[in-house]
């Protein structure tokens, strides 16, 4: 089973190479080396949501969704 240390190593190659337009990620674990590659950033965007998921069932917590509310200011 992958560590919460681990995982959270995978999820900042992840950002890391999504932020700067790279397709291709390089996973390091143990005496193991993984390459990826992903088609799209909707691909990456997936691949760290399902990480921050594995993250919350190994830590024990809920990942939560915040969803931001404006007001117009016209009420």
């Amino acid at each position: 089973m992958t560590t919460i240390p681990e995982l959270q190593a995978m999820r900042a190659a992840l950002v890391a190479a999504r932020s700067q337009g790279t397709e291709r990620v390089t996973f390091r674990s143990g005496g193991t080396e993984r390459t990826v590659y992903y088609k799209s950033d909707s691909q990456m965007a997936d691949a760290i949501a399902a990480i921050d998921r594995e993250i919350s069932a190994a830590s024990g917590t809920k990942a939560r969704r915040f969803l931001p509310q404006f007001n117009d200011g016209f009420n």
